[in-house]
C-alpha cells in the first residue's frame, strides 16, 4: 500500500495571517491522522513563515503520529530538529525569497554537509530523506550520501499536467529515477505541486511508496472538507 503524508504548513499560514491561535496546526495534525493520513509533514523554515518552533515541538510529541519534519541544512535548524526528534527528517533546499520550494537539493555543492547531517540523524535512529530533482545522477549521489529515502520533486511534472502540456519526458525522468533508487536500496517518495490528476498518473509508478501533498489538500478542503479530500487521495494512490 502506498502511503499518504499530509503537509499542514498552510494551516499555520492561515493562523499567522491574523497573528492569533486559530486554526491550530497541532489540532490539524490530529485531525488529518484521524481521517486516514499515514503521516504529517511540517516544514520548519528559517523565516518561520508558517510552522513555529513550538508547533514543531508539540506536533512531534503527539503519540502514535508519524511526523516528517522538513528542514534546510542551516546549523540552527539542524540543532532544533535534533532536539525535537521527529520520526522522519527530509532535507530540502531553502531560499528566503522563494514563495515555495523551487527544486531539488544541489547535492554536489552541499555534499559534505548533507552527509554529515544524515549521519547525525541516523545516530538518533531518525529516517532520513533527501528532496531531489528526478535525476539519475542525483539518485546515485543520494546513495553515496547514505540517505534512507529520496523525495522526488514533482513540481515540473505537476505544472505540465495543469497546463495540459506533454508530460511524457518528465514522467519518464521520474520513473527512471524511481526505478534506479529502488534497485539500489533507496525508498522513493514524491511530492510538490500535486493534485488529483498528477497524483493519479504518478501512482502508476510502482516504486513510489509515499506521496507528500499539502497545498492542494488544504485548499481543496475549504470546499469539500478534509476528510473527503484525504479519502479521495488514498483511493487514488492505491
Amino acid at each position: 500500500m502506498k502511503r499518504l503524508g499530509v503537509n499542514i504548513d498552510h494551516i499555520a499560514t492561515l493562523r499567522n495571517a491574523r497573528g492569533e491561535l486559530h486554526p491550530d496546526p497541532f489540532y490539524a495534525a490530529k485531525i488529518v491522522k484521524s481521517h486516514g493520513a499515514d503521516s504529517v509533514t511540517i516544514h520548519l523554515r528559517e523565516d518561520r513563515r508558517h510552522i513555529k518552533d513550538l508547533d514543531a515541538k508539540n506536533i512531534c510529541a503527539i503519540k502514535n503520529l508519524l511526523v516528517n519534519l522538513e528542514i534546510s541544512i542551516k546549523n540552527e535548524i539542524v540543532k532544533k530538529a535534533l532536539k525535537i526528534k521527529p520520526n522522519y527528517i527530509c532535507i530540502v533546499p531553502e531560499n528566503r525569497k522563494e514563495i515555495t520550494t523551487e527544486g531539488g537539493l544541489n547535492l554536489k555543492k552541499n555534499k559534505n554537509k548533507i552527509k554529515f547531517i544524515i549521519r547525525l540523524f541516523k545516530k538518533k535512529k531518525i529516517r532520513t530523506s533527501l528532496f531531489i530533482n528526478p535525476s539519475l545522477k542525483d539518485v546515485l549521489t543520494s546513495k553515496e550520501l547514505g540517505t534512507d529515502c529520496i523525495e522526488i520533486h514533482t513540481g515540473r511534472f505537476a505544472n505540465l499536467v495543469k497546463s495540459k502540456k506533454n508530460t511524457k519526458k518528465e514522467f519518464l525522468r521520474i520513473k527512471k529515477s524511481s526505478k534506479l533508487a529502488s534497485e539500489i536500496g533507496i525508498e522513493v517518495h514524491a511530492g510538490h505541486g500535486l493534485d488529483y490528476k498528477s497524483t493519479k498518473i504518478l501512482s502508476k509508478i510502482k516504486e513510489i511508496k509515499e506521496f507528500n501533498i499539502g497545498h492542494f489538500i488544504i485548499g481543496e478542503s475549504i470546499f469539500f472538507g478534509i476528510k473527503k479530500v484525504i479519502k479521495r487521495f488514498k483511493k487514488i494512490i492505491n
